[in-house]
């Protein structure tokens, strides 16, 4: 069985197509299930569209979950559509995020950490002039929020969770192993999944999210492993689905995850 669980669509802003678009490719992709997954409103700012290259508008919310739930009908029988959307994680709005989803029937919700002492982890700026030492401590802020994340009970996925390397592959050389395994070892002791997140080929890191070496500790700490693209448009839905699979199972892993109606579903790679 083939699904890829992370795509977006032109209400976030920065992305091309429409749902109906990404179905299709889904469709042409050969998947069995696609979760369609866009960027939460910004709930923490009390204007309506904070951020309108970055998120959708607090009014289209309710607009984009009936938009799904229809054409989850429209395609039945063909594809199996998946209510799905990527949730940034601030902690001092959490509970917010928390109740406000949950007034939605959400199969899963995706948890990003794209923010580190609010500066946008892929900021190549942020890098600048910090020495080691500085480099070191915000890596280990970054995997503390990961971590925190996956302790929240917010979500059945996280996000690319080596991103920060997306705009600075240099990131990967900064040595914190022990706040990355605290970090891995509370993810699977948590029953959170981790994404294989194949856009990293369109920062200047290139490659996926995250790296092997991740996924072999990731392994090593019983960590659940699921498929998003990360498609900003529908022609990179699944995109190498097929490449990471045989990589998955090269690395040790024996399946993967997908998520409907928030359960878990077992699929043998």
């Amino acid at each position: 069985m083939k699904f890829d669980l992370h795509t977006h669509h032109f209400r976030c802003g920065h992305a091309d197509g429409n749902i109906r678009d990404y179905i299709e490719a889904g469709l042409s992709a050969g998947l069995s299930a696609i979760g369609i997954s866009d960027h939460t409103p910004y709930f923490g700012s009390p204007e309506e569209q904070a951020f309108p290259r970055i998120a959708m508008a607090k009014s289209e919310l309710a607009f984009y979950v009936d938009e799904v739930l229809s054409l989850k009908k429209e395609y039945e029988g063909r594809i199996d559509v998946l209510l799905g959307i990527e949730s940034d994680y601030f902690p001092q709005y959490a509970e917010l995020y928390r109740t406000t989803l949950a007034r939605h029937p959400f199969d899963y919700i995706i948890g990003s950490v794209h923010y580190v002492a609010d500066v946008s982890i892929f900021n190549k700026g942020r890098w600048k002039g910090l020495n080691r030492s500085e480099q070191i401590a915000t890596k280990t802020e970054y995997y503390r929020l990961i971590a925190e994340s996956a302790r929240s009970g917010m979500f059945q996925i996280l996000g690319h969770i080596d991103a920060m390397k997306g705009n600075y592959p240099a990131f990967s050389e900064i040595p914190a192993p022990g706040p990355l395994d605290d970090c891995l070892r509370t993810i699977g002791e948590s029953g959170v999944a981790i994404e294989i997140n194949t856009s990293g080929k369109t920062k200047l890191s290139g490659g996926w999210y995250p790296s092997d070496a991740i996924l072999e500790r990731a392994l090593h700490f019983g960590v659940e492993v699921t498929f998003g693209s990360d498609a900003h448009k529908p022609s990179r839905v699944a995109d190498e689905l097929d490449d990471v699979a045989a990589r998955l199972k090269e690395i040790g892993f024996k399946h993967w995850v997908y998520f409907k109606q928030r359960e878990k579903v077992t699929v043998v790679l």
